[in-house]
């Protein structure tokens, strides 16, 4: 099994500025030639990662699946799935990633399983009131026939919290709660067994040398046991299943499992809180490393809202010593290049629909630039796959091919999220761009575009002025610039419209976000540029990178 700090940087803060990709194994690379991407595709493409320049790897689920939700409704978290490999392979791929100085962080699904997990199909089994039936929650129902929902949450996919099971003799019985679709049943994290497993969980895979671990929906573990209804306006910790108080002893146990390790393994939560106090109670020292800071990621390219996101951030990670997190987007969420192309450039879940316009040049000047941007602030770094590339949401796979249950719960109206999940173009001139060997027998479980040839890694790689080229230079200059590493920033002067700081050794990021060209800070170095300067002003959406006259 891989050993930590054998090969890899050897830093044990290295999680505070590291630079993470995004790994959506699905539709990475597929070596086996069915449409699927495979571990066997992840360790082919090892060297383009670590040519790309980054630190580490987060693996969205890889274990045994339905696949009701993209993985996310786990069967096994000891069994990686079929359609990937096998345990072994994981193994394997940890240790070579290692061997290439790339550490490897695995996602875990604390909130719920899959309903063909063992557990909560021993539950079904056993019938009310068993101990089996302790671990989930179920309820006999409301009203004399016990035939009303136990509660009026709403899914996070939309719809409904409670599905009705079927007894042994046909006649309807319990309820069960699902925050998520119903083939994702919620766990008791009152009950004892549930906080062993998952502590046994991470012991398993800590044991096979993941760096750490991704926690998956991390606010929404613990519920109100007497399962009252989601009040107007909620006070701070008093939402019924959302940022419950409770929620912290199970993180400090976690990090204390966390920490038993040599090196210390990290732990990073998806905590979409609007309360930045709240929020940043995760990251207290014997809590969470780091957390996804959603809120940049979902502001619209405007000057004064991203500065205020950044203020907002770097304000509350403060408060606490931990280290931002800075994304522009993940498997959920619409890709940055027709995102930044459109009117309303925020991202919104409850927004998303079919046909809305946007302008794929500004989107994807808007996305380079936001690259540099994002990549020159404190923290640590996050990049999903393909971004690096430059593409664009799919948005016209045709409606047999659509696979999301955000999709088919929102009765069609909501588009889904397979547009960022489209399989990656390799190489070649048709699909499927060397995704999947030439001669496959299967084609990619989601359609490419035809003409994505343009966007292929094989194509970008020879060209200067690519947005994969533009990735690996902003990486190499980050990891080379010791003013870019962890630390503060210094707000600059500069022009309505426009962003500039300084970090340390006089190192400045500008970027013009406004109508008109602007002129850079007096400056003796330019060291990398999003798009060409135009007489040497900075043109509207472009970012530099500069050493400030010292």
């Amino acid at each position: 099994m891989a050993q930590l700090g054998t090969t890899a940087k050897g830093d044990a803060a290295w999680w505070r500025e590291a630079v993470i990709y995004q790994v959506y194994v699905r539709s990475f690379a597929d070596a086996d030639g069915d449409g699927t991407g495979d571990l066997a595709g992840v360790r082919s493409r090892l060297p383009y990662l670590r040519d790309l320049g980054v630190d580490a790897l987060w693996f969205t689920p890889w274990y045994r699946s339905p696949l009701a939700d993209g993985g996310y409704d786990v069967a096994d978290y000891r069994t990686i799935d079929p359609a990937f490999g096998a345990l072994a392979e994981a193994e394997q791929l940890v240790g070579e990633a290692l061997a290439m100085g790339i550490r490897t962080i695995i996602d875990i699904v604390p909130n719920h399983v899959s309903d063909q997990h063992p557990w909560f199909q021993a539950a079904l089994a056993a019938g009310p009131g068993s101990a089996e039936r302790e671990r989930f929650w179920f309820h006999p129902g409301r009203g004399s026939g016990c035939d009303q929902i136990p509660t009026g949450w709403v899914s996070s996919f939309a719809g409904p919290t409670w599905t009705r099971t079927t007894g042994a003799d046909g006649e309807p019985g319990e309820w069960y709660l699902h925050l998520f679709t119903p083939q994702q049943p919620d766990l008791n994290w009152n009950h004892p067994d549930v906080r062993a497993e998952h502590e046994a969980i991470l012991r398993f895979w800590f044991d096979r040398g993941v760096a750490g671990i991704r926690i998956d929906s991390a606010a929404l573990l613990v519920k109100d046991p007497a399962l009252p209804e989601v009040p107007v306006a909620p006070g701070p910790g008093a939402h019924p299943h959302v940022d419950r108080d409770e929620l912290h002893d199970i993180y400090r146990s976690w990090r204390a499992v966390a920490e038993s390790y040599e090196p210390a393994r990290v732990l990073v939560g998806e905590v979409w809180l609007e309360d930045q106090d709240r929020f940043a109670q995760y990251l207290r020292p014997d809590e969470m490393h780091t957390a996804f800071n959603f809120d940049f990621m979902a502001r619209p390219w405007d000057a004064k809202e991203l500065r205020q996101s950044i203020e907002t951030t770097l304000d509350a990670h403060r408060l606490v010593g931990a280290p931002p997190t800075w994304v522009l987007s993940n498997h959920d969420v619409t890709r940055p290049v027709t995102r930044y192309g459109r009117a309303q450039s925020g991202f919104a879940f409850a927004t998303k629909r079919f046909g809305t316009p946007t302008d794929l040049v500004a989107g994807r000047r808007r996305a380079r630039a936001a690259a540099l941007l994002s990549a020159a602030l404190p923290g640590s770094l996050y990049i999903y796959q393909g971004d690096e590339l430059g593409l664009p949401e799919v948005e016209d796979l045709p409606s047999d091919a659509i696979q999301d249950p955000m999709h088919f719960r929102s009765d069609g109206v909501d588009p889904g999220r397979d547009g960022c999940r489209v399989p990656l173009p390799w190489s070649g001139e048709q699909p499927p761009f060397g995704f999947s060997p030439d001669g496959a027998a299967c084609p990619p479980w989601l359609p490419q575009p035809a003409d994505w040839a343009g966007l292929t890694a094989q194509r970008q790689d020879a060209d200067p002025t690519s947005t994969l080229s533009l990735y690996r230079a902003a990486l190499a200059v980050r990891r080379r610039e010791q003013g870019l590493h962890d630390g503060d920033l210094r707000w600059l002067d500069a022009a309505p419209g426009v962003i500039a700081f300084e970090r340390g050794a006089g190192v400045a990021c500008v970027v013009n976000l406004g109508a008109a060209p602007v002129p850079l800070p007096d400056h003796d170095e330019l060291l990398l540029v999003s798009d060409a300067l135009a007489d040497g002003l900075l043109p509207p959406d472009t970012a530099a990178w500069l050493r400030l006259v010292s």
